[in-house]
């Protein structure tokens, strides 16, 4: 796209009609190639940047195609929710395998759609996704099965990967369409909190209604109203996100601005309570585990606050969100060196080998943002270096998924 827009600087009318083909690409290609622009057609530059950054204060619903697309891909994500109920079929053994199957395969055929992905990628998309759903339900049913567990727990990220796909365009290489995909799922789960609070109430206020003139409709609502409803949050909350970016853009980075100090003082504190109680990862399995999920949670909150930054003007978050992230390379050594011990102790095993290996590519990660950032707050890298230093890794991630999804089951015989 920014290709196409520099060689069309002199024809007004091919220009929009590159803008109304994909809005959000142009916008990002836009801003990508600003610098070119402003150089050569300052004038053109400064109308299509104020045109392109000028935020309505009413709601778009987008063309009535995306609409009934949203309404489409809604209604399967509902059918698909009530399948085991029309089809008799297990809910332990459906809900764990294909609950992604709700949210990401409509969302990536939406954008797909949207951003006009080339025949090859659409078919590559559909044939991973189309392999991931026969190969998670063929696998055995054992209960007890930790290869399985660990499958159903990485697939959603695997699909997640799939829609990161799609939502890039036809330049799956293209880093600031990799950190727009990380701003998008900031906006997204905000969005979606939003529309899920609402349901909430409107579910409440409803039941209530009813139930002062006396019909209990609490079976009806949850069986059709509440399950459609639900899944049809991540399809709207994208689509608004999407079609409103407005809404929400101004939230995701005060969010981040407020948390990463908070949180930084937390794990520094939490840190001295675990030498303070002699607490330890390293022969209690469920702290572990729980200490494993403090340490993607704040790397995630680290990631997306670097790819909410719009500037790196302000000082204080820069040094912040480095103090933050060298506290979380400490935290990243203590789990792994935690896994490593109980592997010498009491061997391998899928789930202590799956742990590890995430663990290992989680240091690497944070030491190559860590380095950026010093970069950063000392002036010798651009914030956009730091945004590739998060976008350019991501395919690691989703590679070691892959392996954990469909290697891990083979190669420990599906136990």
């Amino acid at each position: 796209m920014k290709d196409l827009i520099l060689s069309h600087l002199n024809s007004p009318t091919e220009l929009e009609k590159l803008y109304r083909k994909n809005k959000s690409s142009f916008k990002t290609a836009f801003a990508e190639a600003l610098p070119e622009i402003q150089a050569g057609h300052p004038i053109l530059a400064e109308v299509w940047n104020e045109r392109l950054n000028y935020e309505s204060d009413g709601i778009s619903w987008g063309t009535k195609k995306e609409f009934t697309f949203i309404i489409i891909i809604s209604l399967l994500a509902g059918f698909i929710a009530k399948f085991p109920e029309i089809f008799t079929v297990d809910e332990e053994f459906f809900y764990p395998r294909n609950l992604a199957f709700l949210v990401f395969p409509g969302l990536a055929a939406f954008f797909a759609w949207k951003n006009q992905l080339s025949q090859r990628k659409v078919l590559v998309l559909g044939i991973a996704t189309t392999i991931s759903w026969i190969y998670i339900n063929l696998l055995p049913s054992n209960k007890e099965s930790d290869t399985l567990i660990l499958a159903c727990i990485h697939l959603p990220l695997l699909l997640w990967g799939v829609l990161g796909a799609a939502f890039s365009g036809n330049d799956w290489l293209n880093m600031s369409r990799r950190l727009a995909f990380l701003r998008f799922n900031g906006d997204a789960i905000i969005m979606g909190a939003v529309l899920g609070l609402s349901g909430m109430a409107l579910t409440g206020l409803t039941i209530g209604l009813f139930e002062l003139i006396g019909l209990n409709i609490v079976d009806f609502y949850t069986k059709y109203i509440l399950i459609f409803g639900a899944a049809a949050i991540p399809p709207f909350a994208a689509f608004l996100t999407q079609t409103n970016p407005q809404l929400v853009n101004k939230v995701s980075p005060v969010i981040a601005k407020i948390f990463s100090p908070l949180v930084l003082i937390m794990l520094i504190v939490y840190l001295g309570a675990i030498a303070f109680t002699g607490k330890d990862p390293y022969n209690d399995r469920e702290f572990l585990l729980i200490f494993n999920l403090l340490l993607v949670g704040v790397k995630a909150l680290i990631f997306f606050s670097i790819a909410e930054k719009s500037s790196s003007k302000n000082a204080v978050g820069n040094w912040i969100l480095l103090a933050l992230s060298i506290v979380t390379i400490l935290v990243n050594g203590i789990a792994l060196s935690a896994i490593i011990f109980r592997i010498s102790e009491w061997g391998i095993t899928p789930n202590r080998l799956a742990v590890l290996g995430v663990n290992v590519l989680m240091l690497i990660h944070l030491i190559i943002v860590g380095k950026s950032l010093w970069g950063l707050v000392t002036r010798k890298l651009s914030l956009e270096k730091v945004g590739i230093s998060i976008a350019a890794y991501l395919p690691v991630y989703f590679t070691w998924t892959v392996i954990i999804v469909f290697l891990f089951p083979i190669l420990f015989g599906f136990r």
